[in-house]
């Protein structure tokens, strides 16, 4: 494809300058009354920008003067106003209010065709309003470190008007009444990149719709695709390897979700190195925990298209295990769980000895929850079938930390989960788990022998130090 000129939008300043909320005011002068139908000469270019102009409602003005007013209902809509204080400038507010929910309910319903001009003037209108500077957040003003769950969510003081904007696009984009070819070129790369750049908003209304217009654009708009994954993937190197701190991870990686279900096969490479490089060190992150069931999703939907790939998570997912962080190994834990259920046996055998002298350390956890979280793999009937396959060189691994637990875990759930889990074994192979069980009490006694000569050096060497 050739280089584009560049759109309109992007040449050309937004038509209505921002004024500062005092210096806001209505001009009556263009009311017209509700009938007859408006001419064309009574609805001409308006007079003052800067203004906010009381204009008709669409449906009372007559046809051929329909793209002048709605025109003009952008350029009003362009003007911005100070929420910090909600009395003041209300008027003209809700004047925008209500010009917006026209706008929205027009391209919604189709009643007004619009030609390139009109999209042209609709997309800067839309950009004005939405491409801003986000207002500050805690991890910019040094407030991080609580718990994003517990914090009270930000509401953004200028959603009325906001809101509106969002439904405006969102109803532009998935509208049967325009011409994709003529869409794209307003919504080019540059204008996908600058929605891209909102997702840090900390309003989670705002993500919200970020999240269901981005989907669309993506689906919609074959020609950005490959734009939009790459860009994606920028911001995800930048949050692991510079800041650490994006508010939309998680909306991403819902879109990210949809977008790997629809992968074809065979998989691409491009596909497999965004899993490896990106989404697999997305464990690390210290806010994982507020990303990770849709980071479990996109990771799990990788394995369900390709089953080979299941090697490859497990042993990226291993690298990050959490060693001091409990609340994180449980949710390691059961995504494991997931991805295994979804392994065959072939893959199950290249990762299996790491992955269960991993799940042996898990087993011995102090802390209860993560100890449980690894015994619950026993109630999984496909993991037992890997297990049972594979239990020539499982048990082996395992045993210690079940004979600890049933010895000496001090929470009585852990017991009984044990003792059922070394049951199964016995039942699966009574040869092989004598066989351990002896090899365990023989190393037992060795510890035994052991810690006796170590005590009896001890006494020796003191015996020497008195007689000094």
């Amino acid at each position: 494809m050739g280089q584009r000129k560049p759109s309109k939008s992007e040449a050309i300043e937004p038509p209505v300058p921002t004024t500062a909320a005092p210096d806001v005011t209505v001009n009556h002068a263009s009311r017209f009354p509700a009938a007859p139908p408006q001419s064309l000469t009574q609805v001409s270019v308006p007079q003052n920008p800067g203004v906010v102009e009381v204009l008709p409602m669409m449906k009372d003005v007559q046809l051929s003067d329909r793209h002048v007013v709605f025109i003009r209902k952008l350029q009003n809509c362009c003007i911005m106003f100070d929420f910090s204080d909600t009395m003041k400038s209300a008027r003209e507010k809700e004047i925008k209010r209500q010009t917006l929910a026209e706008l929205v309910d027009l391209v919604q319903t189709g009643s007004c065709k619009m030609n390139e001009i009109m999209q042209d003037e609709l997309v800067k209108m839309i950009s004005f309003n939405i491409f801003r500077c986000l207002p500050p957040s805690l991890h910019d003003t040094g407030l991080e470190g609580g718990d994003p769950e517990e914090d009270e969510m930000f509401m953004d003081p200028v959603w009325p008007h906001l809101q509106l904007v969002y439904e405006l696009l969102l109803r532009y984009v998935v509208s049967s009444d325009t011409d994709t070819k003529v869409v794209k070129k307003y919504l080019d790369h540059s204008f996908v990149l600058k929605l891209l750049n909102l997702f840090d908003s900390e309003d989670m209304r705002e993500r919200e719709y970020l999240k269901t217009i981005l989907h669309r654009i993506y689906g919609r708009f074959m020609v950005h695709r490959p734009f939009i994954r790459n860009a994606i993937n920028n911001i995800f190197y930048q949050f692991l390897f510079e800041t650490e701190k994006y508010c939309g991870i998680g909306e991403l990686l819902e879109i990210l979700g949809s977008i790997i279900n629809g992968f074809a096969l065979p998989m691409k490479e491009e596909h497999k190195l965004f899993l490896v490089r990106a989404l697999i060190p997305l464990h690390k992150a210290k806010c994982v925990t507020s990303y990770h069931q849709q980071l479990s999703y996109c990771i799990t939907q990788f394995v369900e298209k390709d089953y080979r790939l299941a090697d490859t998570v497990i042993q990226g997912m291993l690298k990050y295990w959490p060693l001091t962080n409990c609340g994180k190994e449980v949710l390691f834990l059961g995504e494991l769980e997931e991805i295994l259920e979804v392994t065959q046996s072939a893959e199950f055998q290249r990762c299996m000895f790491p992955l269960f002298r991993q799940i042996g350390r898990s087993l011995n956890s102090s802390h209860f929850q993560v100890a449980e979280r690894a015994l619950f793999w026993w109630n999984n009937e496909h993991i037992v079938s890997l297990i049972a396959e594979n239990r020539h060189v499982i048990l082996p691994i395992i045993f210690d930390a079940l004979e600890k637990n049933i010895r000496g875990h001090w929470n009585q759930a852990i017991l009984g989960l044990s003792s059922n889990v070394r049951i199964m074994f016995l039942e699966m192979d009574t040869e092989l788990f004598e066989k351990c069980q002896r090899q365990y009490e023989e190393m037992k006694a060795g510890a035994g022998e052991q810690e006796e000569r170590r005590e009896l050096a001890w006494k020796r060497l003191e015996e020497v130090v008195t007689q000094i």
